[in-house]
């Protein structure tokens, strides 16, 4: 877009409308355009998007109220001047009521429009900026939910912010546990869509006639036990984002209907003829080997294309295994503030458990391990209270005895002692890093004899 503000002046008198675009264009500080009527803007609304409208009131077959409410449906942030011959205090209280920034009665002294145009380009630049604030704090909440300093996972946090702002739906793959939905709800977080709905679904989990009543809706009567028209989740999520788990384990059958709501934007109901136009983006996460299910005719090519614009494939635990001490602390944190206990320790012991175990479960076991140790223990964490086959391995050192890695506590004294050099011994920074507060940053560095 120019760097100077669009006009669009719509006033069915030629001589007014000339002379009103004739002193706005002369100031060089717009770009003008003028429609001859309330038609003509509409259909140049239709096509194009103004900073600001300045309108006549009174105009035939489309006056300036209609004009007005097509504004503040389609371009909200578009500022509205009425112009009329025909003041009364009655008709500026409606139209202000309706959303227009101010209302000037004919004839009008051009330094009164000068001033009120200024004064309404300086609210639609204002509420850009809020906006655009508003949209960058948003992605940096929804990157900033992931923890992981490990390169793979830093590599991950970086696509996701580059691809949030787009509409491209995207494919997440991983193990169970490993966070797939963690990140479909930071995709939606830091994208425009935030402010409206996220919706997850486990296409798994339900019947094929079950599946496509909740993705879909049904009317009422459509079959037993219908007994009011419903919604579905499509409809539910519209202008947000739909999150499909387990999407290799759909039938055959509703992955053609899905394919149906990507290419052509709209669902049906069960029972129902009219197709509902939906807005959504699609977010699908699997464990399983897509492009083999293809081969294997399980799944639809087509369908697994219209979904793999972007793929995220997140690693296993086991194969970041230096986030284990960042991750357990985030989760310490997370549920001793839950509880309001006052734990902000990991005992050696029970880091050197976490450091030799495999991590079948991933991310979402590391977390369960660390809730269970602070719903059971008092005001610390207690290796007795971890299930009985972390303690076994960590008893026999892990690997069936094998070298033993560098445990847990090292990597965290490491790691700690890392950022603390890359800061420069800046320990409100380094704390911010680590993702503790600086008391415990503190006990942590008196710990490890890192205070030179």
């Amino acid at each position: 877009m120019s760097a100077k503000p669009h006009l669009l002046i719509v006033e069915d008198d030629p001589v007014a409308r000339r002379n009103l675009q004739h002193v706005l264009e002369k100031d060089g500080e717009y770009q003008v355009v003028a429609a001859s009527g309330g038609q003509e803007a509409l259909e140049l609304l239709s096509v194009r998007s103004f900073e600001l409208v300045l309108t006549d009131l009174r105009m035939e077959k489309v006056d300036g109220m209609e004009v007005l409410a097509e504004v503040k449906q389609n371009h909200p942030d578009t500022e509205v001047i009425m112009l009329t011959a025909f003041a009364s205090v009655d008709s500026a209280i409606e139209a202000m009521k309706r959303g227009a920034f101010h209302y000037i009665a004919k004839p009008y002294k051009i330094g009164e429009v000068r001033a009120q145009v200024a004064n309404a380009l300086d609210k639609a630049r204002l509420k850009k900026e809020i906006k655009q604030l508003k949209q960058e704090a948003s992605a940096r909440d929804g990157v900033g939910s992931i923890v992981g300093k490990h390169p793979r996972i830093q590599q991950l946090i970086r696509t996701v912010a580059q691809i949030a702002p787009t509409d491209c739906n995207v494919l997440i793959m991983g193990e169970t546990g490993t966070g797939k939905e963690l990140f479909a709800r930071a995709l939606h977080q830091a994208s425009y869509r935030a402010e409206r709905r996220f919706v997850a679904f486990n296409c798994a989990a339900f019947a094929e006639q079950l599946l496509v009543s909740e993705l879909f809706g049904h009317e009422k009567g459509s079959f037993t036990g219908a007994t009011a028209t419903k919604p579905g989740l499509f409809e539910a999520a519209d202008g947000g984002t739909v999150f499909l788990d387990e999407i290799g384990d759909m039938p055959m059958a509703m992955q053609v209907k899905l394919l149906r709501v990507i290419q052509e934007k709209v669902v049906t109901r069960v029972g129902g003829t009219e197709p509902i136009p939906v807005d959504v983006r699609i977010v699908a996460a699997t464990n399983r080997d897509l492009k083999q299910l293809v081969e294997q005719n399980h799944f639809r090519s087509d369908l697994f294309y219209r979904l793999n614009v972007v793929c995220l494939e997140l690693p296993p635990l086991r194969e970041h295994p230096d986030d284990i001490p960042l991750l357990a602390n985030h989760f310490l944190h997370k549920h001793a503030g839950k509880q309001d206990k006052d734990i902000s320790d990991i005992p050696r012991e029970i880091m050197e458990a976490l450091a030799v175990h495999r991590f079948p479960g991933n991310v979402r076991e590391l977390e369960n391990l660390i809730e269970r140790g602070v719903t059971l223990g008092g005001d610390s964490l207690n290796l007795a209270d971890l299930p009985e086959e972390v303690r076994k391995a960590a008893a026999s050192g892990g690997n069936g005895g094998a070298q033993r890695p560098p445990t847990l506590e090292e990597r965290e004294r490491d790691y700690i002692k890392q950022i603390l050099n890359q800061t420069g011994g800046n320990k409100t920074r380094s704390a911010e890093i680590l993702g503790i507060d600086r008391v415990s940053l503190w006990r942590k560095i008196k710990k490890f004899g890192l205070e030179d």
